[in-house]
């Protein structure tokens, strides 16, 4: 009796040169075409239909492996899987680490992040601090595992223990939506029901993020801020007197200000909210504009140019420069600043404030009816913010 299955040899494999499709059993065939090449085939049945899984040249997979491919396949067969889909999933999920799968999400989404800086240190940090679960299959990850990597930095470190955490729940939803972890398995690195278990609330060891500096010492600081000549000096300086981010601030370029209107107007490119933001500019700011003006280069030339040539100043630099001065505040805190001045000594309107920060303002609804950018009024509170940062007092009230 012929034998079912494991009829081909590796030496009839290789001398086979006539196209057609020769059968070693159990649904496996070497295929040869009209210009002599060998493939290897699993053909299978989906009901009627017949279907074929490619499983290599014949030149790079040899017989031995293709059979145990085809094994592989006849097992999924067996428990109802579809061994193409099998195969799909299997290489979407890579060697089963989660390092594979935060590679595969990364790759995913990362080309739809805006910050060049997040693209570059988010599998870096993923690697340091996920080291408990980095070489895990996905079946084999617990609250427990997840909870080791969050611990040691969780009151140290907080703001990048929530990060972290976030980021390894979306990598597991990720895989569970491509079926590599099953549907009724709930996601391990969820806070809710799971590691609000193990883990007090964040902000109940840290309250906020930056620190900041009470805007009743900010006439001082600015005042031996303005005796350091330092091109990071001014642009700290036009930061505080603007309530922008240090982003938008370092990467500021001549083409955005019209100095006649006395207005700055942030692309929404640049704008963590990506919408456009006009920032009036008080009579300090133009100040400053003018001191820097000498070092433009050209139309769209950065404000504030860095060492190297065509770069602006690094992100470092107004952080050291605080450090230096011997402050232990954030650059980030001073928006903080502004904002508790505007609410506690100068009565502003909460909108106003607010949109001063390039913050959203109210609901949906109630944006619809908040038209514009309160330009105008902003521009006084904008100069009157100007004023108290020079020690300027005023008894003048902001609110519409």
């Amino acid at each position: 009796m012929a034998r079912s299955i494991n009829r081909l040899s590796a030496t009839s494999v290789t001398s086979m040169d006539k196209p057609g499709r020769y059968a070693d059993g159990g649904n496996l065939y070497l295929v040869v075409t009209a210009n002599k090449s060998r493939s290897w085939a699993f053909i299978f049945r989906d009901g009627r239909r017949q279907r074929e899984m490619g499983l290599g040249s014949a030149n790079a997979v040899t017989l031995a492996r293709a059979r145990k491919l085809a094994a592989q396949a006849r097992a999924h067969l067996a428990e109802g899987i579809d061994p193409i889909e099998a195969r799909r999933r299997a290489e979407l999920q890579g060697d089963g680490t989660f390092s594979a799968m935060a590679q595969a999400y990364f790759d995913a989404k990362s080309q739809s992040w805006k910050s060049a800086k997040v693209r570059k240190d988010w599998i870096p940090m993923m690697k340091r601090y996920c080291k408990p679960i980095w070489e895990k299959g996905a079946d084999e990850i617990t609250s427990q595992d997840v909870y080791r990597c969050l611990s040691p930095i969780w009151s140290t470190k907080a703001e990048t223990a929530r990060k972290i955490r976030g980021r390894i729940e979306a990598v597991l939803d990720a895989a569970r939506v491509q079926g590599l972890i099953p549907e009724d398995k709930a996601n391990v690195a969820r806070w809710r029901g799971h590691l609000s278990h193990l883990l007090p609330p964040s902000q109940r060891l840290q309250r906020g993020h930056h620190a900041a500096l009470p805007y009743a010492e900010l006439p001082a600081f600015l005042a031996e801020l303005r005796l350091r000549p330092a091109t990071a000096a001014r642009c700290l300086e036009f930061l505080i007197l603007t309530a922008a981010r240090s982003a938008e601030a370092i990467g500021a370029r001549w083409s955005e200000f019209d100095l006649t209107a006395k207005i700055w107007t942030v692309p929404a490119a640049r704008m963590k909210g990506s919408r456009e933001h006009r920032v009036p500019l008080s009579d300090r700011a133009i100040e400053i504009l003018k001191e820097m003006e000498p070092l433009k280069s050209k139309p769209d030339s950065f404000v504030f140019p860095g060492q190297k040539k065509d770069h602006p100043l690094s992100v470092m630099s107004l952080e050291m420069l605080l450090r230096r001065m011997d402050r232990a505040v954030t650059v980030h805190g001073f928006r903080s600043t502004f904002r508790d001045w505007a609410g506690e000594a100068a009565n502003i309107d909460r909108e106003i404030a607010e949109t001063a920060l390039a913050h959203q303002v109210g609901s949906s609804v109630e944006r619809a009816y908040w038209r514009g950018d309160v330009l105008e009024k902003r521009r006084a509170v904008m100069q009157g913010w100007a004023d108290y940062c020079a020690g300027i007092r005023s008894e003048k009230i902001f609110s519409s």
